[in-house]
C-alpha cells in the first residue's frame, strides 16, 4: 500500500502494547522517552504487570484494550505464534501496528496480515532494528552507490548462547508451533540484514541439528546453509545457540568485485575489516548497545529509532524503514531455508 502521513494523527501519538515481557518493556521505555509519543495502555496476561506501569491503563484481555479506543498504534510484543491474530485484531480496531520479529511464522500468515492492513487502510511496521546499526547503514550506502560492485559471496555467522534458564523463562520458547525455530526467534535479524543488503533469495539448502537442547526444546540449535541470491551471489549462513556460556559473534562479510567488507562484533556493531577499491568506510566500533535481558543478550538496542520512524511516517510521510512486505520476505526466506534443510 502507498504510505502517506496520517492527517488524523494527534500531535502526540498514543501507543498501546500487548505483551509486557522483555521486549514489551523495551518498547515502553522508548515510547515514554520520545516527546512525540505517549504510552496509554498495556495488555498482558500477568495481572502483576499492573504494578509496573502506574498511571497507565492496564488490561488482561486484548479485546478490552482495543474496545477502549484510546490508542493510535498497537505494538505487538507477544510470542511469535500470536503475532498474526494480535496484528489483525489491532488493524481491524483501526490502529496502525508495530510487529516484533518475526512478523509471523509463515508467508500465509503474513499475507493475511497485509490483507487486513490494506482493508483497514492502516500500516504494519515490521521490527528489524538492526537495519539502523551504523555499520549496516554504512555498508548499505556503499552498496547503493555501487561501491562494492557485483556481490560474489556473502558469509553470515551467528554464534550465540541460549542456556536452560532462557528456555525455562517462557513456556513458548523452543516449541515448534509457537517459537518456529532459531531462524525465527534468534536469527531473523541476520536473515533480514542479508536480504536488506543483497536482495531476495532464489534457493536454499542446508543441515540443522539439535545438539545441546534436546531435553527442553523441539527445534534445532545449530544449522548451516548455502543460499543463492537473486543476483547469483553465493551465501553461506551458519548459526548456533550452543556458543559456550556467552554470545560470541554476529557478522556478515561481503565479497564483491570492488572490495571486501565485514560487519562484525557480537551484534553487527563494528566494521571489522575492509578493503575497498574506491572508498573507505568509517572505523565504527559500538559497544554496550545490545538488548540486555539479564539471562541473555539480544540484538543491538535501536528501538528508539524504530519508534521515531513510526512518528516520522505518521506525522511527516517519511519512508518506512521496514515494511510489511519486507517482513514477509524475511519469513519467506526462513521458510525456504527450513524447507531445504536436512535434519542430521
Amino acid at each position: 500500500m502507498t504510505v502517506t502521513f496520517d492527517t488524523d494523527m494527534p500531535d502526540k501519538i498514543r501507543f498501546a502494547i500487548v505483551g509486557y515481557g522483555n521486549i514489551g518493556r523495551r518498547h515502553a521505555e522508548h515510547i515514554q522517552h520520545n516527546s512525540s509519543t505517549e504510552l496509554v495502555a498495556v495488555c498482558d496476561i500477568n495481572p502483576a504487570v499492573k504494578e509496573l506501569i502506574p498511571g497507565i491503563a492496564f488490561y488482561t484481555r486484548l479485546e478490552d484494550m482495543l474496545a477502549a479506543g484510546n490508542a493510535d498504534v498497537l505494538c505487538i510484543c507477544t510470542p511469535n505464534y500470536l503475532h498474526e491474530p494480535h496484528t489483525i485484531a489491532g488493524l481491524q480496531a483501526g490502529l496502525h501496528t508495530v510487529v516484533e520479529k518475526p512478523m509471523a511464522l509463515s508467508v500465509a500468515e503474513c499475507d493475511r496480515m497485509i490483507a487486513a492492513a490494506n482493508s483497514a487502510g492502516k500500516i504494519i511496521f515490521a521490527v528489524k532494528q538492526n537495519r539502523y546499526n551504523p555499520p549496516v547503514q554504512a555498508v548499505k550506502e556503499l552498496i547503493t552507490g555501487n561501491g562494492l560492485g557485483h556481490t560474489y559471496m556473502i558469509q553470515v555467522n551467528c554464534f550465540w548462547n541460549r542456556g536452560d534458564a532462557y528456555y525455562a523463562e517462557s513456556n513458548w520458547r523452543g516449541k515448534k508451533d509457537k517459537d518456529g525455530g532459531c531462524l525465527f526467534t534468534q536469527f531473523s535479524h541476520f536473515v533480514d540484514i542479508m536480504y536488506y543488503l543483497n536482495g531476495r533469495i532464489t534457493s536454499a539448502e542446508g543441515w540443522v541439528h539439535n545438539f545441546a537442547h534436546r531435553h527442553n526444546t523441539e527445534v534445532e540449535d545449530t544449522g548451516s546453509f548455502v543460499l543463492k541470491g537473486i543476483n547469483d551471489s553465493i551465501i553461506n549462513f551458519n548459526f548456533t545457540t550452543c556458543s559456550y556460556e556467552k554470545n560470541m559473534e554476529g557478522s556478515i562479510t561481503l565479497f564483491g568485485e570492488k572490495g571486501t567488507v565485514k560487519i562484525g562484533g557480537q551484534y553487527l556493531n563494528t566494521i571489522e575489516y575492509q578493503q575497498l577499491k574506491d572508498a573507505t568506510l568509517p572505523l565504527i566500533n559500538i559497544s554496550a548497545k545490545a538488548n540486555n535481558y539479564g539471562l541473555y543478550q539480544g540484538s543491538m538496542s535501536n528501538h528508539d529509532k524504530l519508534i521515531q520512524n513510526v512518528v516520522d511516517v505518521l506525522h511527516h510521510g517519511k519512508p518506512i524503514m521496514t515494511s510489511a512486505e519486507d517482513g514477509r520476505e524475511v519469513v519467506n526466506i526462513i521458510q525456504m531455508m527450513y524447507a531445504g534443510a536436512i535434519k542430521v
